[in-house]
């Protein structure tokens, strides 16, 4: 999952250059993440670690963290919104309608609903879990305590390309003009609007759920001591 934001980061930062070299990148990479081998690496990926998030909530009972730990585990609960979006736009979008997805495409539905950015600030949370949850893992070795400083300007630096790149290519689609919807286009993505706020109530159903059987729990065991 850390190594999807990653590219998808950095296809955005090729926006700085250009609208087709990033439409290109993202050709690629959707080529990538389309084959079989790496839907089962990605989804599984998302699953295993979702179900490993489930647990810690139920099972842990002891919630006073250091702020590391508290921002890395705020953001990794929010990177499955954007899974959940991604999910439904590229697969179900291209399932059901056949839309095949394009940098052009999302920017002109994004300026005309205003909401230019979003999947920006989508991926942040995910970036930033990925990379909290590398530096608590490997910040015991001296060799990446001397890298500390690169490694903290490196974590800024991709997200903040990105978004160059993302305002970039929303100048270039505007340039183009925002194009009237196509026929059909509203019904579709009213579809896709309903399954991903569907899918993602679900998520945050299971996220409470968890954590209230987890402290219910422990209240039973409390008493019962």
């Amino acid at each position: 999952m850390f190594a999807y934001i990653a590219v998808h980061l950095l296809n955005h930062a090729l926006g700085i250059f250009s609208l087709a070299l990033a439409q290109s990148g993202l050709s690629y990479e959707m080529a990538f993440w389309h084959t079989l081998p790496a839907t089962i690496l990605l989804y599984g990926s998302a699953a295993i670690h979702f179900s490993l998030a489930l647990w810690t909530l139920y099972s842990r009972r002891e919630w006073k963290l250091p702020p590391i730990e508290i921002l890395r585990l705020a953001a990794g609960f929010s990177f499955p919104m954007l899974l959940i979006g991604h999910a439904v736009e590229t697969r179900l979008g291209t399932t059901l309608f056949a839309i095949e997805p394009s940098y052009a495409s999302v920017i002109r539905t994004l300026l005309r609903a205003g909401t230019q950015g979003k999947q920006l600030v989508l991926l942040a949370p995910g970036w930033l879990h990925g990379c909290l949850g590398l530096w608590i893992t490997m910040r015991k070795f001296d060799a990446m305590q001397r890298i500390k400083h690169g490694l903290v300007a490196l974590m800024v630096a991709v997200p903040l390309l990105a978004a160059v790149g993302f305002f970039r290519m929303a100048d270039d689609v505007r340039a183009m003009g925002l194009q009237p919807a196509v026929p059909n286009a509203g019904i579709e993505r009213g579809t896709l609007t309903d399954w991903k706020d569907d899918l993602t109530m679900a998520y945050l159903g299971l996220v409470l759920a968890a954590f209230a059987l987890g402290q219910l729990h422990a209240l039973v065991q409390r008493r019962s001591a």
